[in-house]
């Protein structure tokens, strides 16, 4: 189809048959810019109908025939020729030149073309949209991989572990920087192929530790390789600790990862100690202590000596309370110091918890060693700490277990010493104490007080008497004191037993404040010209909202404050508390009257008068118990008495049994006295019949005479 004529050569259909050949568009422009011939291809590539396309059709023609088929679709056909014609002019040397349409379909063609002197413009038209496409698709890919490659190798390189790849014959194949910078390996050493015996014999030379020598290492490593197992190892190089992880892979190859763990080995170490000692003291703590302890044992039955000291610090609490427990903390320090100075090299020296230490000494030939440590640990602990501006003073007791004597378990040791311990606490304080056979059964008999005494609020064990005080002015019953009873099922325990475990525990607490709200409401009762006394501890003052506990018992039971009187001991006292004094004088205020009961026993009773001004003295029993005996105690008594008139002070004699007694007291200028002469404490229902009697005619002749 080159020619219109109705009848071809043979020279003509020959060449018409060639051009059909062609795999691509073809045709020819005139210098005049007429079609001279062309193929089925190009009418093909352009969509053009072969009714439409003929022999010297212009090219203004076509390009417009092609338009309005939807080809070039950016460009006006006008705008299209212009550049086409152009292009075709402008190449006219004979040279082949190339350019690119956008045709109908979103296709691309690419067109050559190259001029022919006599003939034209020899043109040829290609479809390269699936060409572009793909090359498009390649250079995409080409794209993503470098991309990929570059990802890989920023993640290779700022990983912290070092990466080392190798082949199956055992050549490096690829590292990063991590890998050279843990081993600080020279360049020669990094280029691919790089045999990984001449890596490992570099690091050994350089110093490589691994737990065994080079030959048997690299043995190890061979071996590790030819089974195609994974294996982790440790080995030191340049002062760290190197974990290096070996991973097979399918093709004989492997990877190794190198991992710095010395910060990590270091953390785990602090770890270790941490869970072995005492943060505040550094000492090693509880856990530390018995492991060692427990390792000593195969040497005791050996019969090697051992001796455990227990150590509790005193009254180290109020100075948390009072203080606080940042300095607290400090006296804690300087305790561990001190302790630390008076034990022996081989000593061992923890802090259980708390205000608690112990020592262990090893190789005690006798019982004399350790007391003497024991000693020297009371010693100076007694010496006062100087703390910023205090000065503080809280001293130590010691229990002392010996081995194998006292036992040859931890167990028993630990416990031997503490049963000790609280021996010496009970005792005294700052003072030490050997573990004696008998100890535990005072214990257990002192835990199973402590248990009962949790409970017995809450079974209704408690009860309270009343003793009589009478007033020798007028003869009659002025005050009765509420005195705590202990009913349990197995019998009455005495409050000289229980009393002290109370305030140890802190039940006297809850405790006391039932004494003073059923002491209140029985006094309530009463004729009106009548007071009850109630005995407060020490511990109960150290409850910030003591005033209004009293405040309330007494609102509760709708009792004067006139009629409460509230008995203290010289003991709440020593401390010297401006809260205590203040807690004083607020409740005193309230017309309350506060009394000193056990009067001359303490440290210096007469400072204390002077520290507050109390309503009532109470002159101990030991000074009536020994008025008969010895000369001394009428002196004291007669003292008492007068320095209570000066002060305007009621004074009031306790433990009056005898008529003797009655007799010097009243005859002395005592106000009132208190004691079994008169009656025993009594039921709060007894107490209601004694206030509607009279007294007794031989009592009012007692009092009277």
């Amino acid at each position: 189809m080159a020619r219109s004529d109705t009848e071809l050569t043979a020279e003509d259909a020959l060449l018409d048959a060639a051009l059909h050949s062609i795999p691509y568009g073809f045709c020819v422009w005139s210098p005049e810019f007429r079609l001279v011939m062309w193929n089925q291809h190009y009418l093909d590539i352009y969509h053009f109908p072969a009714s439409r396309i003929f022999k010297g059709m212009t090219l203004e023609a076509v390009v417009q025939l092609s338009s309005d088929l939807g080809n070039h679709p950016d460009q006006s056909p006008g705008e299209f020729l212009a550049a086409y014609q152009h292009d075709l002019l402008a190449h006219r040397t004979g040279s082949r030149a190339k350019t690119r349409e956008r045709v109908e379909g979103g296709r691309t063609l690419e067109t050559a073309w190259a001029y022919s002197e006599g003939l034209g413009w020899v043109v040829t038209h290609e479809d390269v949209t699936d060409e572009i496409a793909e090359d498009e698709l390649t250079q995409q890919r080409k794209r993503e991989l470098e991309l990929q490659n570059m990802r890989l190798d920023a993640t290779v390189n700022n990983i912290s572990q070092g990466i080392g790849m190798y082949d199956a014959k055992g050549c490096l194949v690829l590292w990063n920087k991590p890998y050279q910078r843990i081993y600080n390996l020279p360049a020669h050493l990094l280029m691919p192929g790089t045999n990984i015996h001449d890596v490992l014999n570099h690091l050994f030379d350089g110093g490589m530790r691994a737990g065994k020598n080079r030959d048997d290492y690299l043995r190890m490593r061979r071996e590790i390789i030819s089974r195609g197992e994974y294996g982790k190892y440790i080995h030191e190089f340049g002062g760290r600790a190197i974990l290096m992880q070996h991973h097979p892979m399918p093709d004989g190859g492997w990877v190794t990862t190198h991992e710095d763990i010395t910060e990590q080995r270091q953390h785990e170490e602090r770890i270790r100690h941490l869970a072995r000692h005492d943060g505040l003291t550094q000492l090693p703590n509880r856990m530390q202590f018995l492991e060692e302890m427990a390792a000593t044992e195969a040497d005791i039955g050996r019969g090697d000596g051992l001796a455990v000291l227990c150590i509790d610090l005193d009254d180290f609490k109020s100075v948390n309370d009072t203080l606080g427990h940042a300095l607290g903390d400090k006296v804690l320090q300087q305790t561990s110091a001190r302790l630390w100075g008076t034990s022996h090299e081989n000593d061992l020296l923890a802090r259980l918890g708390g205000d608690e230490f112990a020592l262990m000494m090893r190789g005690v030939g006798s019982p004399a060693e350790a007391a003497r440590t024991a000693e020297r640990i009371t010693k100076v602990m007694s010496e006062p700490f100087a703390i910023e501006g205090n000065q503080i003073v809280v001293g130590a007791s010691v229990g002392i277990a010996m081995a194998p004597q006292d036992g040859t378990t931890t167990e028993a040791l630990m416990k031997n010493a503490d049963l000790a311990l609280y021996r010496a606490k009970k005792e005294g304080r700052s003072v030490f104490k050997f573990f004696e056979v008998g100890m535990d059964e005072a214990i257990q008999k002192r835990r199973t007080l402590e248990a009962g005494l949790r409970g017995a609020l809450a079974r209704s064990e408690f009860e309270l008497a009343y003793q009589p005080l009478l007033g020798l002015e007028h003869n009659r019953i002025t005050c009765f004191e509420a005195l705590l009873r202990w009913q349990t099922k197995d019998g009455t325990v005495p409050p000289a037993e229980f009393i002290p475990v109370a305030e140890d525990t802190g039940l006297i607490v809850p405790i006391g404040e039932w004494v003073l709200r059923e002491a209140c409401r029985t006094a309530a009762t009463w004729p009106a010209d009548v007071r009850v006394a109630v005995n407060l501890s020490a511990v109960q003052f150290k409850n910030n909202h003591l005033f209004e506990l009293v405040q309330s018992a007494l609102h509760d039971a709708g009792l004067d404050p006139l009629r409460l009187e509230l008995e203290i001991t010289e003991s709440l006292l020593l401390a010297d508390s401006a809260q205590t004094l203040k807690t004083l004088h607020r409740l005193r205020a309230l017309g309350i009257r506060i009394s000193m009961d056990d009067f001359g026993t303490g440290y210096s009773s007469l400072s204390y008068l002077r520290s507050f001004p109390f309503d009532k003295i109470k002159i101990d029993r030991s000074f009536m118990r020994d008025l008969t005996t010895k000369s001394d105690s009428l002196a004291i008594i007669k003292a008492v008495i007068g320095l209570g008139q000066s002060l305007g002070m009621t004074t009031t004699a306790e433990g009056i049994e005898t008529e003797a007694q009655l007799d010097v007291v009243r005859r002395h200028g005592c106000d009132e006295v208190q004691g079994f002469l008169f009656s025993p404490p009594i039921s709060a229902d007894a107490v209601g019949n004694m206030l509607k009697t009279p007294l007794r005619p031989a009592l009012t002749n007692r009092l009277a005479s």
